[in-house]
């Protein structure tokens, strides 16, 4: 007669082991690229709406553009750890630069310049 065994071997447990070790370390790199994305995708956005608050200004200030993101007015508001620049304002465009504090990657909106389409957000 054998005797009645119950739960698991020490080999049993270590495998199971090994296997989460292995899921956690291929899911840790793809969550942590699901954040950068997330913050790229979050300075675009405020590019675009800099973009319409820009619009809005030029149309109700005599056609002159923001020379910063105080001026458009207190609707304006960033996401959280974006940084808004606008630079290079003239009569006929401008540019605005967006930098996030928890990545290194950058992006940047023209209007009024040859060298990109009006209103291509790029990232770098």
């Amino acid at each position: 007669m054998t005797p009645n065994r119950t739960g698991f071997t020490l080999i049993e447990l270590l495998i199971v082991v090994v296997i989460i070790g292995i899921l956690a370390a291929i899911a840790i790199p793809k969550f942590a690229n699901t954040k950068e994305q997330a913050y790229i995708t979050s300075m675009r956005s405020d590019l675009r709406t800099v973009a319409t608050a820009q619009e809005a200004y030029y149309n109700d200030n005599g056609d002159v553009y923001a020379t910063s993101t105080t001026s458009l007015g207190t609707t304006y508001k960033a996401s959280a750890g974006v940084t808004i620049r606008i630079y290079s304002v003239t009569a006929s465009g401008w540019r605005a630069f967006a930098s996030h504090a928890a990545t290194t990657h950058t992006c940047r909106i023209r209007f009024g310049s040859t060298i990109s389409p009006d209103g291509a957000v790029v990232c770098q």
